[in-house]
């Protein structure tokens, strides 16, 4: 006969092992997603700005068919920065109707200039560069700020 002991011992199991073959396809697959979804900025701010605060601050919706115009200062000057390049005013209606003609119809009906400023700039060079946005007839302008802290 058996031991009492040996009557109520119980069996010892075993967590059964993870099956790990279809991990590499789940973590490409999630990888592949956020590649697609993740919109990288490509243009590099050179200019020094000290962007102004405001209240009323809204994204815009439509990235694709968003120019960004950076006025700031590059040493002791003032310069104007389109997308990633150093612009003259007078050079920015062609700079425009180039990136006009690589964007598809309804985004190029719907270009948005995002007009980044330093808060010191001179009234002067801005009204230099939207003149030269409305010679290319690039007429929405958007006035880039931060939202005001309404801590004091």
């Amino acid at each position: 006969m058996r031991p009492m002991q040996s009557m109520y011992r119980r069996k010892r199991r075993h967590v059964p092992s993870l099956n790990m073959a279809s991990m590499p396809d789940l973590i490409f697959t999630v990888l592949f997603f956020f590649m697609i979804v993740t919109h990288m900025r490509s243009d590099e701010v050179k200019v020094r700005l000290e962007v102004p605060q405001g209240t009323e601050i809204q994204k815009l919706a439509n990235k694709a068919s968003v120019v960004n115009v950076y006025i700031g200062k590059m040493g002791k000057k003032w310069a104007v920065q389109l997308n990633g390049d150093i612009v003259k005013p007078e050079e920015i209606p062609a700079r425009i109707e180039k990136l006009r003609a690589g964007l598809s119809p309804e985004n190029a009906e719907k270009l948005t200039v995002s007009l980044r400023a330093d808060r010191h700039t001179p009234m002067g060079i801005i009204n230099d560069v939207k003149n030269a946005l409305q010679q290319s007839y690039a007429l929405r302008i958007n006035y880039g700020g931060i939202e005001q802290n309404d801590a004091k």
